[in-house]
């Protein structure tokens, strides 16, 4: 019996040999999918997401590359890597299918094709994308990775990345809450030389000021009361790969001239020692606050500012690439569908005029818990108008902690810091309130 598994996208403008391929290739792939140019190409392998494109040659488009093709081919190497190409072409352009594969195709088939040699060829390079993804043993690995979309800041930040990931360049990402700056930095580790080695996040604005050197560079057995043994700090975890210091804004002032002395040395001395380790890592930084503005009101070192601000990437707010929302939302309804097993498709189209319309002040992550909602709720076959619930996140919670008793906040915050056990960054997202703002409520009821 076949072998079932993986995902292939067809791209060619015959329509007959996108029929037979859809009755011959779903014997040997688990999803088949096809489309007639590569007009929606971008947002297609966004939503779709396949191990391999079988890619034509040559299209009626109006891009001038001599072959659309080799165009093509390049620029899904460029997006997706890991993806293989093997292009479909005809007897006379095999030195540019020989061309294609010198510039990263995995290989070529010449029409009329044998039914053989095809499925040979496009299995093969199934089982090295699906190898070179994790997916034999981690299927779920790529739900988390960078959705592109095809607004015009995206595809400019994308090309930023294709020049800084093989780097070390250090990164500073800003940009709302909810807007995928987390993403973006496993995207840029993953997009490295250091992949293969560990990415360690750090919520550093969760961190409380006693245990910051400790969290960070680590201490040594007997350094305080409770340090019965030695403890690795997030920098030596992170030693060869990745440092992602989330919330660097929140970081309080005198513990910020710690934070600069091991970025530039480069090295560390945990809490309790005097031994200095070295420290090879790769730094990314995030804030949804506007450092400049912190630096001017003495709020922010500004030699610390400089050091993590090599490349500056500001990630637009959702309302900022509306041409983004409908497929993001397609995306995320494919997703939790397969997880609930609803039967779900698509969006009808009221559903998407909706979507759009929205403001989104919750970004990305708003989205996703609507949809996510959505499809919970769901009975059809489309999401409609009727399952979406439109009320945001931010709005909710602004009412709730703004406009309630003090019995009634005070019983809230008692609940969002129980339900994130103690984080401070995770209970104001919550609320909706700043941290600040979640400090003089923690103060007032004295909790």
């Amino acid at each position: 019996m076949a072998s079932k598994k993986g995902k292939i996208l067809i791209v060619d403008d015959n329509a007959g040999i996108r029929q037979a391929l859809k009755i011959l290739l779903p014997v040997h792939f688990a999803e088949v999918e096809t489309l007639p140019s590569p007009v929606t190409l971008v947002s297609t392998l966004e939503r779709f997401r396949p191990d391999v494109v079988l890619l034509d040659m040559n299209f009626n488009t109006s891009i001038n590359t001599g072959n659309e093709g080799l165009y093509w081919a390049g620029e899904i190497k460029k997006m997706m890597p890991e993806v293989e190409v093997v292009l479909f072409t005809a007897y006379a352009d095999i030195a540019l299918a020989v061309e294609g594969m010198k510039r990263g195709a995995f290989d070529f088939i010449v029409k009329p094709w044998d039914n053989e040699k095809l499925i040979e060829v496009l299995t093969a390079a199934r089982d090295k994308a699906r190898k070179a993804m994790g997916r034999e043993c981690h299927p779920e690995r790529r739900e988390g990775s960078m959705f592109w979309g095809s607004s015009r800041p995206m595809a400019a930040i994308r090309k930023t990345l294709d020049k800084i990931a093989p780097t070390d360049a250090t990164v500073l990402i800003t940009g709302e809450n909810g807007t995928g700056k987390d993403v973006l930095a496993r995207e840029i580790h993953a997009r490295s030389l250091r992949s293969g080695k560990p990415m360690v996040a750090v919520d550093a604005g969760a961190i409380t000021e006693t245990l910051f050197e400790s969290e960070l560079f680590g201490h040594v057995k007997g350094a305080f009361t409770d340090a019965h043994t030695d403890h690795v700090g997030k920098f030596e975890q992170a030693d060869g790969g990745t440092l992602f210091l989330d919330e660097i804004g929140n970081i309080p002032l005198h513990l910020q001239a710690k934070l600069l002395r091991a970025i530039q040395n480069r090295s560390i001395v945990r809490v309790g020692g005097n031994e200095s380790k070295p420290i090879n890592i790769r730094l990314i930084c995030a804030t949804n606050m506007d450092l400049e503005q912190l630096v001017r009101e003495g709020r922010f070192r500004e030699d610390l500012y400089y050091r993590i601000n090599t490349v500056h990437i500001a990630l637009p707010a959702l309302r900022e690439r509306k041409e983004d929302i409908v497929p993001l939302a397609q995306m995320f309804l494919e997703r939790f569908a397969e997880k609930y097993h609803r039967p779900l498709k698509g969006l009808d189209d009221q559903a998407k005029t909706m979507l759009e319309s929205a403001r989104w002040s919750g970004n990305i992550r708003e989205l996703q818990n609507v949809i996510e909602k959505a499809v919970i709720l769901s009975e059809g076959r489309e999401l409609t108008a009727k399952d979406i619930q439109l009320e945001s996140a931010a709005k909710a919670a602004e009412t709730t902690i703004k406009a309630v008793s003090e019995a009634e906040e005070e019983r809230l915050v008692r609940e969002a810091m129980e339900r994130t056990d103690g984080n401070i960054s995770a209970a104001a997202k919550m609320l909706g309130v700043s941290r600040p703002t979640l400090y003089a409520k923690l103060k007032k009821y004295g909790l």
